[in-house]
């Protein structure tokens, strides 16, 4: 045989390896054995050139490389079986797609002649991840694997970053062709870099100049455009208060001077009331969610808006703005820069004070240094957090460990927090802390959980143990669903419907894994269970017996303003 043919398998190896793929996190099966096997090549200890992490459940895999891609900046990379191994993926995809993290998973397929037959493990893949996907496609052929991984990761970190799923068939997998590198830096149809343009910046230069009391709303769109020193000069010149969404936490550090906190439902006191008393809001990169703004007709009644965003899509998708500034915000930013004057709003700035001052003495204080009673989620946050100094990385899952986590941990750090923010996926934090821990071994990686969220993967202690992962996992452990528990307390008459958990003993469960363990029930014992937690080598999970009935605050209700929200229940 000529020397030059591969199969495809080999082609899609040396096709990701084209994209400095480094890492891949996966689960084989029947319909991706060639492309397994061409991988074992590659890992073999003496001439290794890939990394594969053996998970233990895709959709593992997908929030696995959702961690490595949010902490390192890199595409992730996701490679699964036909059939239950592709869709258990969806999730993971979609999450992906809400949240813009730029993934390429690679699912195996049953072979060209057997589509449409309902065979063994079949699904129409390209046909379910399409709505929820960057981009979908069937690959048909071994000599089109190089161009479509290479538009695929063109696709996935281009623009808004997103996930894109190829579909492999398996005797594709296997056909022979010649190799020839591709690549692909535009595709037709597809703008991910709009031009400015200047009417528009000089317009929303001209609202900012007449501004008394400005506001800028800080998205992830800054963390993933590299353009966090664009944003510092921006505020500093306009002298511009700044709240972050809980997406963007890491775009501007915790301490700097204009930073007035996190935006929404469990945000900041003080910016979520003053979004309604602003006269022009600057949205930096983010999408208007409703757990930002409440109802849409009630929000920042007061404000001319600015919507600073790379996609098309999202202007006037949810908030009606009166200037959109369309481009990548590394390049809109100082642009913008130029044309604003130098101002000095510093009244408007004091005035958060007071309501800063209100929430401080009867939500957080009491919140991270209680005194007397149970155990409360803020204080374990607020010790991790100083504990680690600054350095860590914040993975949460989704509930009220997930707001308490976003609410007491500083960051003065970028790409520093991975968490589930849009489509809010519980089970997200311990295969997304495995990727994390990938994506940056030099740091530390800290993932608290709840006992639901925890329970929702967890087979991926396996995961952890085979490759002796220093992964952090802080299980804040309430013996309920949580969040859910607030909300029927709140708004359904106290009817705790099957949100209290039965759960295991975790310390057996971690003896099995051979994860180090420790647990924490008075606050006299916390710091010293929090230090041996991170000074120990290799995994640790810290269970803390938190207090059942702590609720998350500040909070709005769902259906109200913004500045309705309720310092107490």
């Amino acid at each position: 045989m000529d020397p030059k043919m591969i199969t495809g398998a080999e082609a899609l190896m040396r096709a990701l390896m084209a994209e400095g793929v480094e890492t891949i996190f996966g689960y084989p099966g029947g319909a991706i054995m060639p492309v397994y096997d061409a991988l074992y090549q590659y890992t073999r200890p003496a001439h290794a050139r890939l990394r594969h992490v053996l998970v233990r459940h895709e959709q593992a895999a997908v929030h696995a490389a959702e961690g490595y891609a949010r902490v390192s900046g890199r595409v992730g990379v996701s490679l699964v079986t036909s059939g239950p191994g592709a869709t258990n993926t969806l999730t993971g995809v979609a999450d992906a797609m809400m949240d813009s993290t730029p993934l390429v998973v690679i699912a195996g397929q049953v072979s060209i002649s057997q589509l449409g037959s309902d065979a063994f493990q079949e699904v129409d893949l390209v046909g379910v991840a399409q709505p929820i996907s960057k981009w979908s496609y069937q690959i048909r052929s071994a000599k089109d694997v190089a161009w479509a991984v290479s538009r695929a990761f063109f696709i996935a970190r281009t623009g808004r970053p997103g996930p894109v799923v190829l579909d492999f068939p398996s005797d594709v997998q296997k056909e022979f062709c010649e190799w020839k590198p591709a690549i692909v830096d535009k595709v037709a149809g597809y703008t991910p870099y709009p031009e400015i343009k200047m009417d528009m910046l000089q317009a929303a230069a001209d609202l900012i100049n007449q501004a008394k009391r400005p506001l800028a709303l800080v998205g992830q769109g800054v963390e993933l455009g590299h353009a966090h020193e664009e944003l510092l000069a921006f505020l500093d010149k306009g002298d511009i208060p700044a709240g972050r969404t809980m997406m963007g936490l890491t775009a501007l550090p915790s301490d700097h001077r204009l930073n007035v906190g996190m935006l929404g439902m469990h945000g900041n006191y003080a910016v979520n009331l003053k979004t309604q008393e602003c006269d022009v809001l600057i949205a930096i990169g983010m999408r208007f969610s409703t757990r930002v703004t409440g109802p849409f007709e009630t929000y920042a009644r007061k404000a001319k808006i600015i919507h600073l965003d790379i996609d098309f899509a999202e202007i006037d998708k949810n908030v009606k703005t009166d200037v959109a500034v369309v481009a990548d915000c590394k390049v809109s930013l100082p642009a913008l820069t130029a044309l604003i004057n130098k101002a000095d709003h510093s009244e408007w700035i004091s005035s958060f004070e007071p309501l800063n001052k209100i929430e401080r003495e009867r939500v957080i204080e009491p919140a991270i240094h209680p005194q007397g009673g149970p155990l409360l989620m803020g204080e374990v946050v607020n010790a991790v957090s100083e504990a680690t100094k600054g350095d860590a990385v914040l993975v949460t899952d989704v509930g009220q460990n997930q707001l308490f986590s976003c609410r007491y941990f500083r960051f003065p750090k970028r790409r520093s927090i991975v968490t589930s923010g849009g489509l809010g996926t519980m089970g997200f934090a311990m295969p997304a802390g495995v990727g994390a821990v990938f994506a940056a071994p030099e740091r530390k990686v800290v993932a608290f959980m709840g006992d639901g969220g925890f329970q929702m993967s967890i087979q991926e202690l396996g995961t952890i143990m085979e490759q002796r992962l220093p992964l952090k996992m802080i299980l804040l452990n309430n013996n309920y669903l949580g969040n859910v528990r607030q909300w029927q307390d709140m708004f359904w008459e106290g009817r705790r419907s099957f949100t209290r958990m039965m759960n295991p003993h975790y310390e057996d469960i971690c003896r099995a894994y051979g994860i180090s363990y420790g647990l924490v029930v008075s606050r006299e014992e916390l710091q010293e269970r929090v230090d041996e937690m991170l000074n120990a080598t290799g995994p640790y999970l810290l269970e803390c017996a938190v207090n059942e009935e702590d609720n998350v605050l500040p909070m709005t209700n769902p259906g109200c303003s913004v500045d309705e929200m309720k310092l107490s229940i």
